[in-house]
């Protein structure tokens, strides 16, 4: 049996996981999905960490999945505990030192946003993260939503490096906040390896539940390779 830890992006709740923790759970793992402090601006990335470490506890067999934001906390859990996997799902992938908006600003996300023509991520949320998700469902997203503290956002990446543990990305191939070919190049660029795809978009948790269920079952069952080389490992 593994454990499956879960680490939603900015401004959400655990509950975003919901459906594909019912999915590992029928496959008898045991999930932890835990509320991040998002909305505590005296709250940093390793107290981030520090609820995600507490909510694992002294389980064992650790699989590690974060969602966009969620790639800045999940490194710092890896760098802490001997986790089995890593798994970024839209995720953002830090280099040290950068914050999360120097790594848009590093990456030419603004200029990809545009070339990509999709909706502004300022405007309708649903537009944006919930295009694919059943309307009900997505109105439950929108009303469990909360506010994002800055300060995380502006925090330097505290690792030197980026842990040792083996690393895969699943980028969405319809996703409105991270276009596709922005992604692809970021995973390239940073871990050192081609993304992996799924059809839909930015919350696939919701919009295909079983689907990314089953492809988490399908990395921590394949053969391990070497970790993937991260970007701040890169830099060295």
């Amino acid at each position: 049996m593994a454990t499956y830890a879960l680490i939603h992006g900015a401004g959400d709740v655990g509950w975003y996981w919901h459906l594909v923790a019912a999915e590992l759970r029928a496959r008898r793992h045991d999930v932890v999905a835990p509320d991040l402090p998002c909305e505590d601006e005296s709250a940093g990335l390793s107290d981030y960490a520090d609820v995600v470490l507490e909510a694992i506890g002294d389980r064992g067999e650790v699989v590690v999945v974060a969602q966009s934001f969620g790639g800045y906390t999940a490194p710092l859990v890896c760098a802490r505990l001997p986790a089995e996997l890593l798994v970024l799902v839209a995720g953002m992938i830090p280099r040290p030192g950068e914050s999360a908006a120097e790594m848009f600003a590093a990456t030419g996300y603004t200029e990809a946003l545009e070339e990509a023509g999709g909706p502004d991520a300022a405007g309708d949320p649903v537009a944006v993260f919930y295009h694919d998700v059943p309307p009900a469902l997505a109105e439950e997203a929108l009303n469990h939503g909360r506010g994002q503290a800055e300060a995380p956002g502006s925090e330097p990446f505290p690792l030197g490096a980026w842990p040792d543990v083996p690393t895969r990305y699943l980028l969405c191939r319809d996703d409105r906040l991270f276009p596709a070919t922005w992604s692809r190049r970021v995973v390239r660029e940073r871990l050192g390896v081609a993304a992996d795809e799924i059809d839909g978009g930015h919350c696939p948790a919701l919009s295909r539940p079983l689907e990314l269920a089953e492809r988490l079952e399908a990395y921590r069952t394949a053969p391990r390779g070497r970790p993937a080389r991260g970007s701040a490992r890169a830099t060295l």
